[in-house]
């Protein structure tokens, strides 16, 4: 999972990263234009709403979701002493919609879904642009596979076809 992807989103640069077919994005990238940083990303995962969606996501995109270690989690969501990290949320239900990775493209890695829904939590406006550049970027993304995948193709028939023309010289 590598990071060579990016949007820019209201002037900020928003890392995505991909987990096999699925698009993650970084909200640790998405906090940076917004007062209070990495905390941001803190308090929305000690939100109450925040678990249940999470808890919501998981049971419909993963089947290993852990329920028990949810429930667990879900009966703590709301005090005021509880708090949740992502490698705490991973562990105990065997989430797949989070990430939190160490390194040079580190930070706290999010699904689109989730990653919009956070984006929402910040700003109603930041997510809709975040949404705007998402949709653009994989427009882009499916014309320039389309485009590689045509020429591909193209390439292969008038190989194909140069083949069988110089079969018949012979």
């Amino acid at each position: 999972m590598v990071t060579n992807k990016s949007l820019t989103v209201q002037g900020v640069e928003v890392g995505l990263t991909a987990k096999g077919d699925e698009d993650y994005i970084s909200l640790t990238d998405m906090v940076t234009k917004f007062e209070g940083g990495s905390v941001l990303i803190e308090s929305w995962l000690r939100n109450k709403d925040t678990v249940e969606f999470l808890g919501v996501w998981e049971r419909l995109n993963n089947p290993s979701f852990n329920s028990p270690g949810f429930e667990g989690i879900r009966s703590k969501a709301g005090l005021n002493r509880f708090t949740l990290s992502v490698r705490a949320w991973n562990q105990e239900t065997n989430g797949i919609g989070l990430i939190a990775k160490a390194g040079r493209y580190g930070g706290t890695y999010a699904h689109k879904d989730i990653a919009f829904e956070f984006g929402s939590w910040l700003s109603p406006e930041f997510k809709l642009y975040l949404i705007k550049e998402f949709q653009r970027f994989k427009e882009q993304e499916a014309l320039s596979g389309g485009i590689e995948w045509s020429t591909a193709v193209l390439w292969q028939k008038c190989s194909t076809g140069f083949i069988r023309t110089q079969s018949k010289n012979i």
